[in-house]
């Protein structure tokens, strides 16, 4: 089964990741480890709960299929607006071209 899921960290931010290989239970994503560490103090780290949902899944998309739907659902969802999420990419645009 491949899955698209949304990680949701303690301070409301998401990232929107795929899982080619089925390891949902052990895998949670790539954000830039800089700037979580940005937003999270070491104490803040010391009891730290993030929650992960399946969003979308498939048993038959191909590899190029669930990485198209992966892009389409982290503009949905805001994930690479840096004021809602740990997306680079696709890179965020405000609405009229402006960054």
């Amino acid at each position: 089964m491949k899955v698209i899921y949304k990680i949701t960290y303690p301070n409301g931010k998401i990232y929107v990741g795929s899982d080619l290989t089925d390891s949902r239970l052990t895998y949670f994503g790539s954000p830039s480890k800089d700037i979580l560490y940005q937003d999270f103090d070491r104490a803040e780290l010391q009891d730290f709960t993030i929650r992960k949902q399946i969003i979308w899944q498939s048993d038959v998309a191909t590899d190029s299929e669930v990485r198209r739907r992966e892009k389409e659902l982290i503009v949905e969802h805001g994930a690479n607006n840096p004021e809602r999420g740990y997306n680079k990419l696709p890179r965020y645009r405000k609405v009229g071209g402006q960054r």
